[in-house]
Order: C-alpha cells, then structure tokens, then sequence
C-alpha cells in the first residue's frame, strides 16, 4: 500500500498512472468511513490468497515461488491500520498481531485473522443453500469477510476505517522483484522450513520469493507472531525505502514492473480515488512513514479449550492507538482547534449520550461543553445501536456547529442524523473517550487490563521508514 502512493507521487508518468487506476482491482459495499477525524484511516491486509487480485490461478512456477503448499485458505496473517493525517504530512502503520483474540461480529470470540476467512466461509456456505450461483455466492461471501474483519479492527482499536486495501501473498514477491530485492538485517542464522526461510547472519538483499519467507517465519522466532511483525515492518520499512531510491524512480522499466505488480496482486476499496489521495502525499514520499504494534497483555495465553492466542485488552488497545495518533493535548488536535470554526456557543444546543458503561461520564462531558458556552441540552444513556468510537451526530455533518462540537472534544468523528434539529448537535460517548470531561489521564498513557497485568509499552521499538539501512531483527 505505501509504495502505491509513493510511486503515484515521486515521478511516475501521469499517463500510466490513468491505466494503473482503471486495471486494478476493486471492493464495494463495504461500509467505510469518511476521515472526518482529521485522518484517512487505511486497513492494509495481507491474504494467504493463491489467485491474483483479480482471482485468477497463478502459475506452477509462481505458486512455487510462494513456498506457502497447496492448501487454499483466506485467513489475513498482516493486519496493519495505516493512518495518514488530512494534510498527508506522515504515516504511522500500526500492526495487529494475527493471533490477537478479539470480538468478531457474527462469530464472537476469535483470532482477528479468522473473521476474513470464517465469515467468507460461513456466508458462502449459507448462500449456496439459497440456491446462488457459486461465483456470485464466491463474491459475496468475500465481501462479507471483508466487512467483518474491517469491523473487528474497528471495534479493537477505536478508529473508523476509511479505506481499504488488500495485497495477496504475490504481491510480496512481486513488489520486492520490482525494486530489484530487499535489504534485511538478521541478527543469527535462521534455517526454518516450514516457511522456507533460510538466511545467513548479517545484512543482505532478498529476492521476491526469499522476502515472502521472511515475513511469514513464525516458527523457530523468540516471541513468535511478535517477531513476525517486526520482520513485516522491517521489510516495508525497506520496501519503502527501495521505492523512493533514484535508482527506481529514474528507470522506466522498473516503474512499469511495479505498476504490473500492483495490478496484479492489489486490491483497493472501489470509492477510492487513489490519484487524488496520493497528490496530497509529497511530504510522505520523503520517509516520514513509522511501524507501531498494539500492546498486547499475553502473547503465549490460551482458550479454555486450549487453543494458542494473543490477549489483548481492547480498553489498553484503545488508549495506546488514541495516544499513537494524538489526543486532546496533541498538537494535531490544537491545529484542528485553531482551524475550528466561529461558532456563537450561545447557540448550539448540545445533547450528550452516554454509551460507554462509565458511570458520570455524560455529565462530565456536558459540565466540560457547557464551561464553554454551549447550552446544555437532554443527557442520558445512548437508545442507538451501541457504537465502538465516540462521535458527534448532526443534521448536516458540514454545519459549523458539528465541526465546532468535534474540535472542542478532540476531533471526533461527525455522523449525520437527520432527525436533529439545525442547531441542536449530539455527542455519543463510547468507552474509547479520554477527552475534556473524562478525568482520565493522557491517551498516551497505557492503562492495565481488569487482571491487573503489566501491559508492555509495545511489543517492540517503533520502526522508522526514513531510517538510512535496516534494523536488525530476529
């Protein structure tokens, strides 16, 4: 996903890139956002896929490049949230841990990797009993997979996910032959052949079907899925790297190379425009591109019926990504204040509902908007569907007062209801709100799980992509 908007913004020929929009692969109906909370918010995931993008077989000589056997499956082993602020300055790329145990609509508790794959599945399955066709039962099944992996991130970390993209496992091979390979770091040897990862200590440059077996080693690794990770974020990291090098963007050949991997291996949701996106990135085309990982409370814990998983706790998950991306004090927030705009408080009647379990929160809130002038209006508990991430509701999601309403809280999302009065603005507070009113401490602060464990700060250093070599990893 980074290097498409890299190589969209740092030289690519305008014209190829009106053929690389209208051949690549796209997904509708998936119910995503709008950056209405001062970020594009990006769901990057990678599939166990054995078809392209366009779901056509792959060849012998390509599946064997993919050491990944014959078995064909749709779970999502990387699940990386990409958040870009509205004036495309940086990237931070938060990971998931594959195995992380979270709530999956439909399904319940599961690993975060299974809501793609099982939902697909038990949709196709109940499509098909329907009597619809298997292609169309094929469609709508992955379409259903996708939404339901797309709410889980967004019921684990607080944040709407406004775009969608999702890379098969030939897009690692055929990105990293496109740059010419890959510079790693490995602190020791590693001979694993389940993954087919065989390296020697030291630095070195991977060829496609070498850099797929470094990201997919779990096996033989310290901490596992953890390990795996960094070795994920170490590769784009480099990825992105490669991309921005002289080398790349002054070689026609290799810019036609990536584009014909894009297309092959890429899919993006079908409302976005990439082009348009990608115009306001020139300051992320010099490396300001970060890797987080969410915390996790146990990454060795188990079900009761004894299945391996990662414990997380969604409440520390919440607050650590909140503290990631800046809260109220940040200085992200403060722009969007001082661009909020001129607003008569006096004006603005402000409902405020609770739905976040927090007994006194609501009142907190409306004490905080009243202090500030606005007229107190019905305070209470939320009658909605319960929500994951506090927002404000509106009659019109452009009206002053909603934008005004969301600055003072720190940016929160606007949400159209129609049944609001023109100067009468609603704000729902889910369990994620750490702002003015919530006698919480800084967003950046990592709160325990109800077990009362530590939680780590992260599963590992953050990794800068503007860094000049690799970092070595296990």
């Amino acid at each position: 996903m980074l290097s498409i908007l890299v190589l969209l913004v740092t030289g690519f020929a305008w014209r190829s890139v009106d053929s690389l929009r209208s051949n690549i692969a796209t997904a509708g109906g998936l119910g995503l956002g709008g950056a209405a909370d001062g970020a594009v918010d990006i769901l990057m995931v990678g599939t166990d896929s054995r078809t392209d993008a366009h779901g056509n077989a792959l060849s012998p000589e390509e599946l064997a490049s993919l050491n990944a056997g014959e078995e064909v499956a749709s779970n999502t082993d990387t699940i990386v949230l990409i958040r870009v602020p509205n004036d495309g300055s940086s990237a931070t790329a938060i990971s998931i841990p594959r195995d992380s145990y979270v709530e999956v609509p439909g399904i319940g508790m599961s690993k975060i990797n299974a809501a793609y794959g099982a939902t697909k599945e038990n949709k196709r399955l109940e499509l098909v009993e329907q009597g619809v066709p298997d292609a169309d039962a094929e469609g709508q099944a992955t379409e259903a997979g996708r939404e339901a992996l797309i709410d889980s991130v967004a019921n684990l970390t607080g944040i709407t996910v406004d775009h969608y993209a999702e890379v098969g496992l030939l897009g690692f091979v055929l990105l990293t032959d496109a740059v010419g390979g890959v510079e790693v770091c490995l602190n020791n040897p590693v001979q694993e052949p389940l993954s087919g990862a065989n390296f020697p200590a030291g630095e070195q440059k991977l060829s496609g079907s070498q850099a797929l077996s470094f990201v997919r080693q779990r096996h033989d690794l310290p901490r596992g899925d953890l390990d795996r990770i960094v070795r994920q974020q170490v590769f784009m990291a480099s990825l992105v790297r490669s991309v921005l090098s002289a080398k790349t963007l002054s070689n026609p050949g290799k810019l036609g190379q990536l584009s014909t991997a894009v297309q092959r291996s890429v899919t993006l949701d079908s409302d976005w425009d990439i082009l348009q996106f990608a115009t306001r990135l020139q300051d992320l085309a010099g490396g300001k591109v970060k890797f987080e990982t969410v915390p996790a409370v146990d990454i060795n814990a188990t079900t009761d019926y004894g299945e391996s998983i990662v414990q997380v706790d969604p409440a520390a998950v919440k607050k650590y990504v909140a503290g990631l991306l800046g809260d109220g004090n940040s200085a992200e927030t403060n722009a969007a204040n001082a661009d909020a705009p001129d607003v008569d408080p006096s004006t603005v009647t402000v409902d405020v509902a609770n739905d976040s379990g927090i007994d006194g929160l609501a009142n907190g809130v409306a004490g905080s908007l009243t202090a500030l002038g606005y007229v107190g209006g019905t305070i209470g508990n939320y009658e909605g569907a319960s929500i994951s991430a506090s927002r404000i509701q509106a009659a019109d999601v452009d009206s002053d007062a909603a934008r005004a309403v969301s600055a003072a809280l720190g940016d929160l999302q606007i949400t159209a209801d129609d049944k609001l009065a023109d100067d009468t603005v609603r704000v729902v507070l889910a369990d994620d709100y750490a702002g003015p009113g919530s006698g919480q401490a800084s967003t950046a602060e990592i709160i325990a799980p109800e077990s009362g464990a530590a939680i780590p700060e992260a599963p590992a250093a953050p990794i800068d992509a503007g860094s000049t070599g690799p970092m070595c990893v296990n």
